[in-house]
């Protein structure tokens, strides 16, 4: 008779805005059809805002939301409030069930959802 281990639960981590990870240093890539949706939010043109909000990777891959220089988003506003939520990239929207990075338990503020009812 063979013994397995029983599998982990599916969890859903549900965001509870604190802002936490916006003010973790790193960078932000934007996908492509990404800069015309916030721009057209924040009434620019796309040139506009990749001029004005973006910067390049350091290997030129991409481009990236400008960080301030403490390392926090630079649309962070006040201690969470995210200016571009309604079309925040995607890895912003996908944190932190999408991707995730070592550290960020001890950072977020999410709250575990389990997505298997119990047995």
């Amino acid at each position: 008779m063979s013994t397995s281990a029983s599998p982990r639960p599916r969890i859903h981590y549900a965001c509870q805005r604190c802002g936490n990870c916006c003010r973790w240093p790193g960078a932000v890539r934007l996908k492509f059809d990404e800069i015309g949706k916030i721009a057209d939010f924040l009434g620019l043109t796309p040139a506009e805002f990749v001029a004005r909000h973006t910067d390049l990777m350091p290997d030129r891959s991409a481009l990236t939301l400008k960080s301030r220089p403490d390392g926090s988003c630079s649309f962070l506003e006040g201690v969470n409030h995210c200016t571009i939520q309604p079309v925040k990239p995607f890895q912003c929207a996908g944190f932190p069930n999408a991707w995730n990075f070592p550290g960020w338990r001890e950072k977020c503020e999410a709250k575990e959802i389990p997505l298997d009812p119990p047995s």
